[in-house]
């Protein structure tokens, strides 16, 4: 087994039944809690709906993958020992991994809002995604700052 997942070896989830979108899938797969699928099902769809309201778009599928976009980081850092130091080096994030970061901080965040239902919660940060703000899309800026804060140590990068 590789320490590494090669292409061969990641699972492409089915798309999701009402929208036909292996990104709607993926959020669904993420907040889902204790196996409970059709909940968080019913939670993802209802969330979609609201945003695309408070948006005023017909699109909720357009809305999301926008929300998506904003919040999917383009630089990590990753701790590596170079001579007895700890240094946070950049690394640019693939495709899958953006959007494997994106999910977990949008589902984060809505979590960490209280005193509302969890559809409500994630709809009002795909809103919140969507116009650049909210807790999702900070934590991007804040790992971007992060990267940017330490490009003098990109040259210790290895393949």
């Amino acid at each position: 087994m590789p320490r590494k997942k090669t292409v061969s070896l990641q699972r492409i989830p089915r798309p999701d039944r009402m929208y036909q979108s292996g990104l709607v899938q993926r959020l669904i797969n993420k907040s889902m809690l204790d196996g409970k699928k059709l909940l968080a099902e019913r939670a993802v769809y209802t969330a979609l709906e609201v945003a695309a309201k408070k948006l005023d778009s017909e699109n909720p599928l357009e809305v999301f993958e926008k929300a998506l976009k904003n919040v999917s980081p383009n630089f990590e850092v990753k701790s590596r020992r170079v001579g007895g130091a700890n240094y946070q080096i950049p690394f640019p994030v693939a495709g899958h991994r953006q959007h494997h970061y994106a999910f977990t901080w949008l589902v984060q965040a809505a979590r960490a809002r209280k005193g509302i239902p969890y559809s409500q919660r994630l709809a009002l940060e795909i809103v919140d995604a969507f116009n650049e703000t909210g807790a999702a899309f900070k934590k991007k800026e804040d790992t971007h700052k992060m990267a940017e804060a330490n490009r003098a140590f990109a040259h210790f990068a290895r393949g």
